[in-house]
């Protein structure tokens, strides 16, 4: 089987700071693939360097079979690659309406995802359609960033840590949502994606078998437990 995207001994850098040291992997066609790793091993870089926002120093990207290595990320998401990316970029200033509007408008690939089947997918989005989108919760942000993303078509969908800044339950909401659609990433701990890839510098990574979507981990939300009070008579 080919697989859907495949990196091949890619590097990349920032400046002189090198981030990725030979990665190796590929995500089939209807997998769910999460990459894991501590902060700063370069788990954002690979997104950004098959997006084309950080080409790679050297090595290839390929997608269906193509070469992709340096396209500019326009082309790259017209090509069928959507990205949302870590921090959101919602258009505060617009309503939830507007910014599924813009990407209607932009968007250059036909397919099942419009502006009412986003909002079936996330009905509180719906409800919220004239707020302006500076206004909405972190988690209704999200579900913004996925759906104006999906309004694309994409055939892949990288998601860079979905799950930052969000509570509990609004992770499990859009670990459903998304799971659904074959298209996600899981938090370490629940592992309901189809292959987990381990991050690292310099180790390559690999995985042999193959998606429809490759992305950082959600992360689950630590809870610590309250300290035990002491006992009356422990009180001095």
């Amino acid at each position: 089987m080919t697989a859907l995207l495949q990196l091949q001994d890619v590097h990349a850098a920032y400046g002189l700071s090198r981030v990725l040291f030979g990665i190796s992997l590929e995500v089939n066609q209807g997998e769910c693939v999460c990459l894991l790793g501590r902060n700063g091993v370069g788990k954002t870089t690979t997104m950004r360097t098959v997006m084309g926002l950080t080409p790679p120093n050297t090595g290839h990207v390929r997608f269906k079979s193509g070469d992709i290595t340096g396209w500019a990320p326009y082309r790259v998401a017209r090509a069928g690659i959507g990205f949302v990316p870590e921090d959101r970029r919602v258009f505060a200033e617009l309503s939830v309406w507007e910014n599924l509007d813009v990407a209607r408008r932009a968007a250059a690939r036909p397919g099942h995802w419009t502006i009412e089947s986003v909002i079936e997918l996330f009905p509180v989005l719906g409800a919220l359609r004239d707020r302006q989108s500076g206004f909405l919760s972190g988690g209704e942000q999200q579900m913004l960033t996925i759906a104006r993303t999906l309004m694309g078509n994409p055939e892949l969908l990288l998601l860079d840590e979905p799950s930052e800044g969000l509570a509990p339950l609004v992770v499990q909401a859009l670990l459903a949502k998304i799971g659904a659609q074959g298209a996600g990433a899981d938090d370490p701990a629940g592992g309901a994606g189809d292959r987990v890839l381990p991050g690292a510098r310099r180790p390559r990574l690999r995985a042999g078998e193959g998606g429809r979507a490759f992305c950082r981990t959600f992360r689950r939300p630590e809870v610590r437990p309250r300290a035990a009070r002491p006992a009356a008579g422990a009180l001095r």
